[in-house]
């Protein structure tokens, strides 16, 4: 009941603060660490990604945020996620962030695969200006797959993803 309570008084903040909307583009580096606890083995992947989002709020208090990614890599990856994020202004140059969310993806092997994730991560507001800024940021993604079915068993994975992340956001 008190995460209700606190989740309402939080986006009740973002309906009557001076929020603006933002839409933001940006590249990334992927970095995932895959476990296949069926098969024994574990594998690594690092990747490029490319992320268009919109989010509503504050680059000095509180916003939500979509995004949608397209992670290159073999096989190919397709994500949307949502990110609560709370900014700092402390009175300096850049603006501190922390953000939290989940997400679900499909990867496109042989046959399509879903995930879904949770996601945290930290980063840095640069302003370029009032309606700009320039974002720096890392993100750490756990993503469960759900089950494959090869001929012979059925293997789940989960993977443990590091991100980083730069971009550019336009407010509105």
């Amino acid at each position: 009941m008190k995460k209700i309570i606190l989740l309402s008084l939080l986006l009740s903040s973002l309906a009557y603060a001076e929020s603006k909307i933002y839409l933001g583009v940006g590249y990334g580096y992927s970095n995932a660490h895959i476990e296949l606890p069926n098969s024994g083995g574990d594998e690594t992947t690092n990747s490029s990604l490319a992320r268009i989002k919109i989010g509503y709020g504050m680059r000095e208090a509180y916003a939500a945020e979509f995004s949608l990614d397209y992670i290159d890599s073999d096989p190919e990856k397709y994500a949307f996620d949502i990110a609560l994020i709370k900014a700092f202004d402390w009175g300096i140059y850049v603006n501190p962030f922390v953000k939290a969310g989940f997400g679900a993806g499909v990867l496109e092997a042989t046959e399509s695969l879903t995930y879904g994730s949770f996601n945290l991560g930290t980063g840095l507001y640069i302003p370029m200006g009032e309606n700009y800024d320039i974002e720096l940021s890392y993100e750490y993604q756990n993503r469960s797959y759900e089950k494959a079915n090869t001929e012979s068993t059925t293997e789940s994975r989960v993977s443990n993803v590091n991100i980083l992340y730069i971009g550019i956001n336009a407010r509105f």
